[in-house]
Formats: structure tokens, C-alpha cells, sequence
């Protein structure tokens, strides 16, 4: 297990780092703050904790006065 960086959208949101045999989440974006020290089996699994973290928050916004959807990803 190594250190890997997390991203969403093409902006690096934090990093895993090995903890105890597991990967601990390091948020460095104030918006996956929520998931700051949780410990994840791999990085896929705190990629998917991300993307479902920032659907939600984008979910319980307010709409906006534009009608387009912003794309939004995980990068591998």
C-alpha cells in the first residue's frame, strides 16, 4: 500500500495513506472535508465515498438560474 491521491472532476480532493493496514482518507478540498481520517479497504472505495459525497452536496443545492448539468466524474 502507497500513498495515492483521490480526484474528482480533474481536481485532487485528498489523499489515501496507509493507516493501521487500512487507507485513511486525508481531504485537502474543504467540500470532501465530511470524509477527513475515515479508513477505506482501497482507493476505490474512497473514490466512490467522494463522487457520492459531492452527488449528494450537488443534489441538495438550490437550483441555479441555468437549466445546463455540470458533468461530473471521478478520475482513475
Amino acid at each position: 500500500m502507497s500513498k495515492q491521491i483521490i480526484e474528482f472532476g480533474g481536481e485532487a480532493v485528498g489523499v489515501v495513506v496507509p493507516d493501521a493496514g487500512r487507507l485513511k482518507f486525508v481531504a485537502v478540498k474543504y467540500h470532501v472535508w465530511d470524509l477527513d481520517a475515515r479508513h477505506f479497504r482501497s482507493a476505490d472505495e474512497a473514490r466512490a465515498a467522494v463522487r457520492q459525497l459531492m452527488l449528494s452536496q450537488m443534489a441538495s443545492r438550490p437550483p441555479s438560474g441555468s437549466s445546463a448539468t455540470p458533468a461530473v466524474h471521478a478520475a482513475a
